[in-house]
């Protein structure tokens, strides 16, 4: 993880509108898609990666589009996360 780089989520009620999210996050900034967890009870993160504007901008658009095809949970970015949430984070790496 480079020490500029930010964590970016959203948890949303529903498959559907984290996937609305994820669209919108990757569509809005240059941020790289890391991943997706469905949670419990309903609830679907989408974890997405890149400099903290980015993942910003990226966060922002995903929460207003998801939104509008479901309920929002939460949202958060993490600018410069310690180098150890990096062992959490590898659970999601999508790695295509």
């Amino acid at each position: 993880m480079n020490k500029n780089d930010a964590l970016g989520f959203i948890e949303t009620y529903s498959l559907v509108s984290v996937i609305e999210a994820a669209d919108a996050m990757c569509k809005a900034a240059d941020v790289e898609l890391i991943g997706y967890e469905n949670v419990a009870s309903g609830l679907v993160s989408v974890v997405v990666r890149g400099d903290v504007g980015a993942v910003k901008a990226a966060v922002e658009a995903g929460v207003k589009e998801a939104s509008k095809v479901g309920k929002v949970y939460c949202s958060l970015v993490i600018a410069r996360p310690h180098i150890e949430i990096e062992k959490i984070i590898a659970k999601y790496d999508l790695d295509l």
